[in-house]
């Protein structure tokens, strides 16, 4: 794990069952591991990518999640299909450890888009969570009763004025796993 890069991914979707609802906007920062001798890595940006994808299934999204997603035709309607995002985003993360903020969400989806497209998933089988690594880090801190995104960008002093938006969230994850992480 300490040679290959972090993929920070996070999804947007109509919903929250893989097997009824789909990603719309999928995002991905890729960043190398950087050794600092007793310190743990830092973390150095290579890239990051962003997709709106054409929902295939706008019947069966839940109206809830479309709200808070910001979902709108007029927003997606230049949106990529879900084939193309899942061969491009196989692509830049190919090798790369999958990092998420409620990995077991995002998971789900990214693979059940895999499988339905077709497409190879060729990233390296270890996965993070910074919701686990949040729990054992702050564990002791009185004030960290929760582990929500927001939460932790409230206490750790982070920037996401663009909430559930997948880069935005994704650009919060990264400056997240950061600090608790003393990268």
């Amino acid at each position: 794990m300490k040679v290959h890069n972090l993929a920070f991914i996070d999804t947007e979707t109509t919903g929250t069952d893989p097997n009824r609802h789909e990603i719309i906007e999928l995002a991905v920062i890729i960043a190398r591991q950087v050794t600092r001798e007793g310190k743990g890595p830092s973390i150095e940006i290579i890239e990051e990518a962003e997709w709106k994808i054409k929902p295939e299934h706008i019947n069966t999204a839940d109206e809830q999640a479309l709200r808070v997603n910001g979902y709108n035709e007029v927003d997606w309607m230049f949106a990529v299909d879900r084939k193309k995002a899942m061969q491009e985003f196989a692509k830049k993360t190919q090798s790369c450890t999958f990092v998420s903020h409620n990995l077991v969400f995002d998971y789900a989806f990214v693979m059940k888009a895999f499988d339905e497209t077709g497409v190879d998933n060729q990233m390296h089988y270890a996965k993070l969570d910074t919701i686990s690594i949040a729990f054992a880090r702050l564990y002791d801190v009185p004030s960290a009763d929760k582990f929500s995104l927001r939460f932790l960008c409230d206490l750790l002093k982070v920037e996401n004025s663009k909430a559930h938006t997948a880069l935005a969230d994704t650009r919060a994850l990264v400056e997240i796993y950061k600090k608790l992480m003393s990268a």
